[in-house]
């Protein structure tokens, strides 16, 4: 039986440590996180100095159980969860659940760190153990009870005032604030026009551009020219003046420097890849994650190819130095070397929470060698990870800036520059990517031919060219995190999930690679920038996220941290859950007078999105609304786009005496005639498509509905249908699949009978939208009933025994929504008699 149990966090961990350290250890994954806070009102309390209420999370509750049984025979037992503040808390949290259990009692437990998987590392890692550090605990600690407290109590307001289901988080908010500040900048924006001017050089060796630099003796600038007749007259004084020749007035020669970029750290490993390789940030740190794992690799087995991919740190070991500078002397020569290995300062204050940046374990390991093991996506990273770690010991590039000053007459003048690189040092082997180019990236790279003081430069041509300001461009994942960094928003190792959060939560979607907010997400920023802007401001999320920092170095305590946020931010929730108007919370926006009815025409949103409406609720008719178009929004639609919106549903014209008409439902745009309902295509618009286009889909869609049924057993609920995904059987409790050999309609009863036992069960429709339907009918039916036929004592305890009747009928996902209605009001009638019946005998009983 082995004597020690090291536990990590994944089971491919798992797999490759347990080859490392022989028969007396076991080893075995958490699968990561093993407890969570319980999902509901008071896991976090304030009063009780923000004590805390775990629960084991329920899919990793076997992997608990095992380590639990491993636990009680082991005499040592080591915790090598990841080298991180997380890490840290996983392994505390395992602990504490040992200790709950009695399995620690004359037992040795330690805290096992490595930030690379290889034998040497975790052999090392082992021999020199030590305790789980408080101060991380109580920093991830702080931080969870922060995000729920946030989560929590914020959400609901905006459920309140904005729209059920949104959240808010203490980091997502102010990433979110950004995207749609940005997009604010962009609509807010003005194009300004401006002319650039330039010389075409017909030098004898080779022909060069210059630009103007000089106009009428001074200096020309980006709005010197801003029209087409200021630009043509500038280019006729420029001709006259220069003849068919410009003449040389200086020529200067610039040596410079260029130093390579440092090592990877986890948000500049997102970015690059982002750059170069196309990959989101989740997707990096998930192909990041296998190759810290490990893969094997010929006859060396299997090993971890890179350090620790969540890290702040640009440091590197001196054996990892020493065999960088020894892959660089080998391959690009003594030269390529300096003197002394480079040494980068990290940023953050916390870089020293995981050791070193992100490099290959072994520089040995050479991506060339490494490709047969790998798949695309891990040998693409990994070259990239293992070129930046050797371009960052490599000497800097060296550039040379070659300047010509040309003069047309002397009131005017142009310049031309070109690099040419001397030395390539670290640009032999990599050369970090930019979002934007500027000048200087056009200069890299030309040549100029060689020119003299005095000497004529033949013209060939002076062109001007119109161009107009651009507006900032929206983020890309790489130039986002960037700028949270920047401004301290969250960590690196939060970056993939705060920006996977806001796509799931569809409060911004990607537009050609580039962040673009919807307008939930608008809203949600505009409503808490307007009421709650201290908890979305940029610099109070990275002040708290420092002292988080601060937490974790011992350098501050937690709960007094907690106690600062807490109270004002509590005072501020409800102040505003009772003071804020829904419809300004929503941003709701009045466009102007229906011309028709001079009612007002607003853009809202809805339960379910975006819509414009004429009239108000105040009304003695109902108001009238409509849908947005794909592409539009409610924080920029004007009042004609608005009104035009109105011409659905659009009558097409009649067939057998009933209509053909085409609108726009929950579930997008239909074509309707009599009963009959078809989806519009996506290319195809409600508001131009076709009387014979529309007719067109509704005729396919009844020829499916006539050809889905190929047989029917009478007396039995077994039918032989066509699906999306070709011939099945069901007898509406389960599916059967029909042998490839076989023509559908020869089957017989019997034989599908015996299909049907191998089937499926049918997967269940009404889901979410079945549930709050049957909930909102229970409640409804339940409501009037009681009103009718019990007394006012009883009417509360009525409608909270029907809620949950209804909730238990939902729960049941029932399969068609008739069904579930007739048995939802059923349950509430039944629920509602009872109720009333007891109440007649002992009312204060029930009201009790």
């Amino acid at each position: 039986m082995a004597k020690n149990l090291l536990i990590v966090e994944s089971p491919a961990k798992a797999k490759t440590i347990n080859k490392y350290l022989g028969k007396d250890f076991i080893v075995l994954a958490s699968y990561g996180h093993v407890r969570d806070l319980v999902p509901k009102e008071g896991a976090v309390d304030p009063d009780k100095n923000f004590a805390m209420r775990y629960e084991l999370i329920e899919k990793n509750e076997k992997h608990v159980e095992a380590i639990a049984k491993a636990a009680k025979t082991a005499d040592t037992i080591m915790l090598a969860t990841d080298p991180d503040r997380e890490g840290e808390a996983i392994s505390w949290h395992i602990s504490e659940i040992l200790k709950e259990r009695g399995l620690l009692k004359g037992k040795e437990i330690n805290r096992v760190v490595f930030t690379e998987i290889t034998p040497k590392a975790v052999t090392a890692a082992v021999a020199n153990p030590r305790k789980v550090l408080s101060d991380l605990v109580d920093a991830q600690q702080a931080r969870r009870a922060l995000d729920y407290l946030v989560g929590f109590n914020l959400s609901p307001v905006l459920w309140k005032k904005v729209q059920r289901g949104l959240s808010a988080g203490r980091v997502q908010s102010p990433a979110l604030r950004l995207i749609v500040d940005r997009e604010e900048e962009i609509e807010a924006f003005k194009a300004q026009e401006y002319w650039s001017v330039e010389a075409e050089c017909a030098h004898p060796q080779q022909a060069f551009t210059a630009r103007l630099v000089k106009l009428d003796g001074k200096k020309f600038e980006q709005f010197t020219l801003t029209n087409s007749k200021d630009a043509q007259s500038a280019r006729e004084r420029l001709i006259k003046a220069a003849g068919d020749a410009l003449q040389v007035t200086d020529v200067s020669s610039k040596e410079r420097k260029r130093r390579p970029s440092p090592p990877f750290i986890t948000s500049t490993l997102q970015q690059e890849a982002a750059r170069k390789l196309g990959f989101t940030t989740s997707r990096t740190m998930r192909v990041a994650q296998k190759l810290y794992e490990g893969f094997a690799v010929g006859e060396e087995g299997t090993v971890g190819l890179i350090s620790y991919m969540r890290t702040d740190s640009t440091n590197l070991s001196d054996d990892a130095v020493k065999e960088i500078r020894d892959v660089i002397a080998r391959d690009f020569g003594i030269q390529a070397l300096p003197d002394k290995p480079n040494i980068y300062k990290a940023k953050s204050k916390n870089a020293q929470e995981a050791h070193e940046a992100i490099r290959p374990t072994s520089a040995l390991r050479l991506p060339s060698a490494m490709a047969k093991f790998l798949g695309d996506d891990e040998r693409r990273l990994y070259e990239l990870i293992w070129k930046r770690a050797l371009a960052s010991q490599m000497v800097p590039a060296t550039m040379n800036t070659v300047t010509v000053e040309l003069a047309a007459g002397t009131a005017h003048g142009f310049r031309a520059s070109g690099t040419t690189v001397i030395d390539p040092g670290f640009l032999a082997v990599y050369e970090e990517g930019k979002d934007q180019k500027t000048t200087e990236d056009d200069d890299e790279g030309r040549k100029l031919p060689l020119m003299a003081l005095g000497q004529n430069i033949p013209l060939s041509s002076i062109h001007t060219d119109q161009h107009f300001t651009e507006p900032p461009p929206r983020y890309s994942e790489a130039s986002l995190v960037k700028t949270l960094e920047e401004y301290g928003i969250g960590r690196p190792s939060t970056y993939a999930s705060i920006i996977q959060t806001l796509l799931y939560r569809e409060y911004v979607m990607l537009d050609n690679k580039r962040f673009r907010p919807s307008d939930v997400g608008r809203a949600v920023s505009k409503f808490l920038s307007a009421h709650f802007l201290q908890y979305v401001d940029y610099e109070f999320t990275a002040k708290l996220e420092d002292e988080l920092d601060a937490v974790s170095r011992g350098e501050e305590e937690w709960i007094p941290l907690m106690e600062r946020f807490w109270r004002p931010f509590k005072k501020m929730i409800l102040e505003k859950s009772e003071s804020v108007d829904r419809a300004e919370a929503s941003g709701a926006r009045e466009l102007g007078p229906d011309p028709e009815t001079g009612k007002p025409v607003s853009a809202r949103l809805g339960r379910y999105g975006p819509y414009v409406q004429i009239g108000t609720a105040d009304d003695e008719e109902k108001p009238k609304f409509a849908s947005l178009r794909p592409g539009q929004s409610m924080h920029t639609i004007e009042l004609e786009e608005a009104l035009k919106l109105f011409g659905l549903p659009r009558k097409l014209g009649m067939i057998d005496n009933k209509e053909v008409s085409v609108g726009v439902g929950r579930f997008g745009p239909f074509a309707k005639h009599g009963d009959t309902y078809a989806s519009l295509g996506k290319e195809q618009d409600p508001y131009t498509i076709s009387f014979e286009d529309a007719y067109g889909l509704i005729e396919a869609r009844r020829e499916l509905i006539a050809n889905r049924t190929i047989k029917v057993f009478e007396g039995t609920d077994i039918q032989v249908l066509n699906g999306r995904f070709g011939p099945y059987i069901t007898d509406g409790v389960k599916n059967g699949k029909i042998p490839k050999d076989r023509e559908p309609a020869s089957l017989t009863q019997e034989e599908c009978v015996a299909l049907l036992a191998e089937g499926k069960p049918v997967r269940k429709m009404g889901g979410r939208f079945a549930k709050k339907a049957t909930k909102k009918v229970a409640k409804k039916a339940a409501k009037k009933l009681v009103e009718k036929e019990a007394g006012p004592a009883v009417k509360k305890a009525a409608k909270k025994v029907a809620k949950k009747a209804a909730k238990k009928t939902a729960t049941k996902k029932v399969v068609a929504k008739k069904v579930a209605k007739k048995a939802t009001k059923k349950t509430a009638k039944k629920v509602a008699k009872k109720v009333a019946a007891k109440s007649a005998k002992k009312p204060e009983a029930v009201a009790a």
